[in-house]
């Protein structure tokens, strides 16, 4: 479904171990962003529908109406100098904003 770098999944471990047990990063899309859609991403329980996966250790859950549109992304972590956080790389995307949180 998606995979996580090991930055990403190392920051996600470390964000998980303050939380509840069986929460998970949660990864969706949702309409808005200047390019049509925008990324989202939570930490919570999985919802019923979403579909839970593990990677690089971690347990994750993506929105069923996200599936489709992030099928083969990539959940990167950067925190150099010019970091941004995480960003999603996703080969589905026919085109992305600037700020790399909106996708069409």
């Amino acid at each position: 479904m998606i995979t996580l770098t090991e930055s990403a999944a190392l920051q996600i471990s470390k964000m998980l171990a303050e939380k509840e047990d069986g929460m998970v990063l949660r990864v969706f899309i949702e309409p808005g962003g200047c390019s049509g859609f925008e990324y989202g991403m939570s930490v919570d329980f999985p919802k019923q529908d979403d579909h839970v996966a593990e990677d690089n250790n971690v347990r994750y859950a993506v929105a069923d109406d996200s599936v489709d549109y992030l099928r083969g992304s990539e959940v990167h972590f950067d925190d150099g100098l010019t970091g941004k956080g995480f960003e999603i790389r996703n080969p589905n995307a026919q085109s992305t904003c600037g700020c790399g949180k909106s996708f069409s």
